[in-house]
């Protein structure tokens, strides 16, 4: 199955202080009207003070930043659009009991008529997992089992579990997700070692991250030797990456710009492009506008219809 290139738009769910957080449902709405297919937002549950452990350049709020919790929040984005797709880019998966990860995230699909996404990672704090009682160590190891622990829960029949100090029989976790498979599963990291089998075992995309989104598409050609290896077909399989925008001075954003590298991550396998745009505050219309310029310059690019 080939997938038409997606475009998802990034929310904002954290500050560096306290704020209104009105304008980021504007957002959600507008990008809902202007045809963008998904909006993500990130997790943080806590924050401690050694922020240079962050690799991926400097981190986006200090250590008493603001920081909603994404569930919660993609719930009311959910609540208040009509067809965007909403989802996490990424969720720190482990943190949540893996029982009730899956039924937030059924419940959450039902709710949306079967729009979300999870998108997981492991994370790179290590107070996070120490203030939730969890071995930041055995992090990847803890993500598998979260991510083991959901696919079989939304699976039909009862379900029986027993591994890693978690144990239970024929029980139903319900009402399932309604979209076919479960909640679709992107797996964040490097392409190697247990992130690789992690990927080829549970998601239905990759998240690159640091300095696999330039080097994307080495990153597919990795994953699809592994899939092959594994006898699980590529059809369907998504790649997410960072698209940067180019805008002026005034804010308006360098369309053509935008969209210059857009046919060679499509041709490499790219199937979904996420960006960041500035966008007016208090204004849901020129919001709107803004994004809708580059949906149509995102559907001319690729050829995708409206």
């Amino acid at each position: 199955m080939t997938r038409s290139p997606t475009l998802t738009l990034l929310l904002r769910n954290f500050s560096n202080r306290p704020r209104d957080w009105g304008d980021l449902f504007e957002r959600s709405r507008a990008a809902d009207e202007a045809g963008i297919d998904r909006v993500l937002v990130s997790d943080h549950v806590v924050l401690g003070e050694h922020l240079d452990a962050y690799e991926n350049g400097r981190f986006l709020t200090p250590s008493d930043g603001q920081w909603l919790e994404p569930m919660t929040v993609i719930a009311m984005v959910a609540a208040t659009t009509k067809r965007v797709r909403v989802g996490t880019g990424v969720i720190l998966a482990a943190l949540r009991r893996p029982v009730v990860l899956a039924k937030t995230a059924a419940t959450l699909d039902v709710l949306s008529g079967g729009r979300l996404d999870l998108g997981v990672g492991t994370g790179w704090q290590r107070e996070e997992y120490g203030a939730a009682g969890l071995d930041f160590a055995r992090r990847g190891q803890l993500l598998d089992q979260t991510l083991e622990v959901c696919r079989l829960l939304w699976a039909d029949g009862p379900a029986s579990y027993e591994g890693d100090g978690l144990a239970f029989e024929r029980i139903w976790c319900e009402p399932k997700p309604i979209q076919p498979g479960g909640v679709p599963i992107w797996v964040a990291g490097r392409p190697r070692g247990a992130v690789l089998r992690r990927i080829v075992r549970f998601a239905d995309g990759w998240i690159p991250w640091a300095e696999w989104n330039d080097d994307v598409a080495v990153g597919i050609a990795v994953l699809r030797r592994a899939f092959a290896e594994a006898g699980r077909p590529w059809d369907g399989f998504q790649v997410r990456v960072a698209m940067p925008v180019s805008q002026r001075a005034d804010g308006v954003i360098d369309v053509e710009a935008t969209m210059a590298p857009v046919p060679a991550l499509v041709s490499a396998g790219v199937t979904d492009f996420t960006v960041h745009v500035e966008l007016p505050s208090g204004d849901i219309a020129a919001a709107r506008d803004r994004l809708s310029g580059l949906v149509e310059a995102f559907n001319a690019t690729t050829g995708r219809s409206t």
